[in-house]
């Protein structure tokens, strides 16, 4: 029998604590990364002035885009997962528990509608109609995700793992056409570009991926027997979850190396050393450690909730990037 839902079990259905770290992640990329980048141009180029030339209320708007959009997939997949996880994770399923799925699958297409409207709005303001098929696009491929690639090896891992990077790409994406338009002739005259803008949200972006990929696989090393029982080709179902263990530590050592490819070739600055060795680097190398030795659920747990914070350090790095930017340290 299904127990009259509160609004806690809403919350806790979207994800809202993964919600407001979206949110985070866009607003940081913003003013944490192009807005003082601008200001930065502004200063080097004489007689240039470049400002952010999305409004406010459509940004919010592209944000709550990508909210809706990431909200409906998580109700999705629990829609569809509620089998293996009552074998995962028994006491957290709510679909079918605490709120029925007809009105889960109510509120799915409702999410996606909204962020998907709202997402042809923002393209059509800003000139490029073509752009709000990305988020049916996003859409749709949540929807399948949860209905066929999740089962499907590595396909679904990589899925997410695409679909995280896009957060914070998609807003250059929305910004940079609007700055081109406002700025071309000026950036024709000084023989520029702003393309150095979009290569360092890109570098948030690749982070975003190989974190939540190297997060993904210990998902799945968690949910290992369920995967089995109900014929999931995840990653340790398929090569083994020492297999799978090996493979996240060489996405580590992978990240790792890039990181230090950034910092040498591109930033060098004391403050970002120790960001990096405090936040990322130590961090990195102890989930490495950890990894090798877990053998049950909750030590894949740690892990996982590990990476979590990895990814919200990598995304309050923005906010230090600005101060740096703004100190001409840089």
């Amino acid at each position: 029998m299904v127990k009259i839902p509160f609004m806690k079990d809403y919350l806790r259905l979207v994800r809202y604590q993964n919600l407001i770290v979206v949110a985070l992640t866009q607003y940081a990329i913003r003013w944490g990364v192009i807005d003082p980048m601008l200001s930065a141009a502004s200063t080097n180029l004489p007689n240039a002035e470049f400002h952010l030339q999305l409004g406010a209320f459509q940004f919010f708007l592209l944000v709550l885009s990508t909210i809706c959009l990431t909200a409906a997939g998580y109700v999705i997949n629990d829609y569809f997962d509620t089998r293996t996880d009552f074998f995962n994770r028994p006491g957290k399923v709510l679909v079918g528990t605490k709120i029925p799925r007809r009105q889960a699958m109510v509120i799915h297409i409702l999410l996606s509608f909204v962020g998907v409207v709202l997402g042809f709005y923002i393209s059509f303001h800003i000139g490029i109609p073509l752009l709000g098929f990305i988020f049916l696009i996003i859409s749709g491929m949540l929807y399948f995700y949860s209905t066929t690639y999740k089962r499907q090896f590595l396909i679904g891992n990589l899925l997410v793992a695409i679909m995280t990077a896009l957060v914070p790409l998609m807003v250059i994406l929305f910004e940079l056409p609007e700055l081109n338009k406002e700025y071309g002739n000026v950036l024709v005259s000084y023989n520029t570009d702003l393309m150095y803008i979009f290569y360092w949200v890109l570098g948030f972006s690749v982070f975003a991926f190989l974190t939540n990929f190297i997060r993904e696989i210990v998902k799945d090393m968690e949910d290992f027997e369920g995967d089995r029982i109900y014929g999931r080709n995840s990653i340790p179902v398929v090569l083994g979850v020492k297999n799978a263990k090996i493979i996240v530590n060489v996405l580590i050592i992978i990240t790792l190396f890039l990181l230090l490819f950034v910092y040498f070739r591109f930033l060098a600055d004391p403050i970002t050393l120790i960001y990096f060795s405090l936040f990322l680097f130590l961090p990195f190398l102890f989930l490495s450690f950890k990894t090798m030795k877990a053998k049950n659920k909750s030590d894949y747990h740690l892990v996982g909730n590990g990476l979590k914070i990895i990814m919200l350090a990598g995304v309050i790095y923005a906010f230090v990037a600005r101060f740096i930017i703004q100190t001409q340290i840089l």
